[in-house]
């Protein structure tokens, strides 16, 4: 059946460190449409009619893509199977929402709306306290930050053990954060909450991403940092993005070092290649000020 196939491919890529979350998702759809037609092998109109029936262009290239993918593997195995041509809904990209740059009396905000959370007197509100705060000093992804455990945290810093696509790194922080964890686990001592993992929340284990975002959202909506409407707000990957921006901000007057601090930036944040966070440089007043006194100069040189 093609659902034991697909529980052999996705078993496959996790054993080789991808979390594969969203594909499994639509790959075992893919396996239950394919299998009420009665299917036993991948075949290239039912997976042309299951994509067309998307609610969007870009959703229906994510589908076509990650069955297309399943297909070549089926069929080195087994030629019965087809591989639908590639290409055939387009290679566009899915777009990139618009960052959203938080000042640090948001972030402090926040922080402190997180203290008043349910239930009192637990250790939930500190969790949620301190985790937004290191999200933003140290531009972790929300997945690492709860992925973290309590030994993790060692004299040279944060020993990030699953980053994306299974890398692990070492994180060095500063003096005043590494101070703030201290803190909370201190507190987490007198509140008897146990667990594992850096952050806990009442069952004693770390909280659900979804659980986290949510939480932000809320809060964002609670301090008018988000509004309630249509228009999307920030995000709690923002915290991160506002982390990579403002590092970059601080040598702005120095174009030399902010080619130095990029390779570095890129290394900390656990990117995979450099090119990825060059997404970060985005137009702030801080970067368009030292973009325009550097094209002035260039300008008067050229005159002299």
């Amino acid at each position: 059946m093609l659902s034991n196939e697909v529980a052999r491919y996705v078993a496959l890529n996790r054993s080789l460190g991808l979390k594969f979350n969203n594909e499994d998702q639509i790959l075992r759809s893919f396996a239950t449409y394919a299998e009420v037609h009665g299917d036993q092998h991948t075949r290239t109109d039912r997976i042309f009619d299951l994509c067309r029936s998307a609610s969007s262009p870009t959703r229906a290239r994510s589908f076509y893509a990650a069955i297309r993918r399943l297909c070549v593997f089926l069929h080195a195995e087994n030629p019965q199977h087809e591989i639908p041509p590639a290409g055939a809904f387009g290679r566009g990209r899915c777009p990139r929402p618009a960052p959203h740059l938080l000042d640090p009396h948001q972030v402090r905000a926040l922080m402190m709306a997180a203290l008043e959370l349910p239930p009192k007197g637990s250790i939930s509100p500190h969790s949620y306290h301190h985790l937004f705060g290191l999200l933003a000093t140290t531009g972790l992804r929300i997945s690492e930050a709860l992925a973290l455990k309590r030994g993790d945290l060692i004299d040279d810093g944060l020993i990030v053990r699953r980053g994306k696509f299974g890398k692990s790194r070492l994180l060095p922080i500063h003096p005043t954060t590494r101070l703030a964890l201290n803190r909370y686990l201190a507190k987490r001592d007198r509140l008897n909450a146990g667990g594992d993992d850096l952050f806990v929340v009442t069952t004693g284990r770390a909280p659900q991403t979804s659980t986290v975002y949510q939480v932000f959202r809320r809060l964002a909506h609670q301090l008018g940092i988000r509004e309630l409407s249509r228009t999307p707000g920030p995000r709690l990957h923002d915290l991160r993005h506002t982390f990579a921006v403002r590092s970059l901000e601080a040598c702005a007057h120095d174009r030399g070092a902010v080619s130095t601090l990029m390779l570095a930036l890129s290394t900390y944040l656990g990117h995979s290649e450099v090119a990825h966070t060059y997404w970060y440089l985005e137009a702030t007043p801080v970067l368009l000020r030292s973009v325009a006194e550097a094209s002035e100069q260039l300008f008067h040189g050229r005159v002299a």
